[in-house]
């Protein structure tokens, strides 16, 4: 939202939101029209959505969730941008913020890269880096990459797109697809700090989870802990898990049908003991 906003204020067009997926084909919709700019409001709704913005000749893309087909591409004079979440070629596909604190990326950053018809192909323009902290879930990360993208969009839209384009290299391509439910579960044989990478990564959505006292809980913040035990179980009263090696604090969780909770706040209506198991019997 941020990106869409700065865009709709550095130069007048229309914003297309994203298809609803469900009432058309192929991803289309015939209702999907043009709306004025200056009439966008930050809705629950409208920040969810993906937006093609026309503007200037030229197309920019925020999150639209779709591959534009080629008469898209070629309609407008100037080409079409687009704004990726990652250091490209690394991390092309949905999911590149969740996949880069998931697999451990100390750097990410921001892409502005002029589009083709393939998944996050195009040559890039401009790159902005950023740290990812221990401390960084993907929802907070999230929101600071959106500030980095915004100042780097305006930045190339102001200089005219006078930057030269770079080609990705081929060899360094990397694909962050989709996150699926079936991976969120933890596996505490992992190492602590898989385990903790794990549970930023996929905060807030779609949540890393667990079982325990015959619950599924979300873990929605971890950190790092010194520690050794069986894997997946409590080593205090509070809520130090041991993992394959090391261990983790649970910092944040959630119940179903809770809202989500600090450990001790959440400890206070869900009691766990030392010993407690975390996890499903594996067989």
């Amino acid at each position: 939202m941020q990106s869409l906003n700065a865009i709709c204020g550095f130069t007048a067009g229309t914003a297309v939101p994203e298809p609803e997926r469900s009432s058309c084909v192929r991803g289309w919709s015939r209702s999907n029209t043009p709306i004025n700019p200056t009439r966008l409001n930050r809705s629950r709704k409208a920040m969810g959505w993906g937006w093609l913005i026309n503007s200037d000749g030229r197309h920019n893309l925020l999150a639209y969730g779709l591959i534009l087909p080629q008469v898209i591409l070629d309609a407008p004079t100037k080409g079409c941008l687009n704004i990726h979440a990652s250091l490209l070629p690394r991390w092309r596909g949905a999911a590149p913020i969740h996949r880069a604190i998931m697999a451990g990326d100390l750097v990410t950053g921001v892409c502005v890269m002029q589009m083709e018809a393939g998944l996050d192909t195009g040559p890039v323009l401009e790159t902005v880096r950023t740290e990812i902290l221990e401390s960084d879930t993907t929802g907070v990360l999230h929101d600071r990459l959106s500030l980095i993208g915004r100042d780097a969009i305006l930045g190339v839209l102001a200089d005219g797109i006078s930057a030269e384009a770079v080609e990705q290299k081929a060899d360094e391509i990397l694909y962050a697809p989709k996150i699926d439910k079936l991976e969120a579960e933890v596996d505490w044989t992992r190492t602590a700090v898989e385990v903790d990478q794990h549970i930023r990564g996929l905060s807030p959505s779609p949540g890393a989870w667990t079982m325990v006292r015959g619950q599924r809980v979300k873990l929605l913040m971890s950190s790092v802990s010194e520690g050794t035990g069986d894997a997946g179980i409590a080593l205090d009263e509070t809520l130090r898990v041991a993992c394959g090696s090391g261990a983790v604090n649970l910092v944040r969780l959630q119940r179903a049908g809770k809202e989500a909770m600090d450990w001790d706040t959440f400890l206070q209506g869900f009691t766990i003991v030392k010993g407690a198991r975390f996890g499903r019997t594996r067989e």
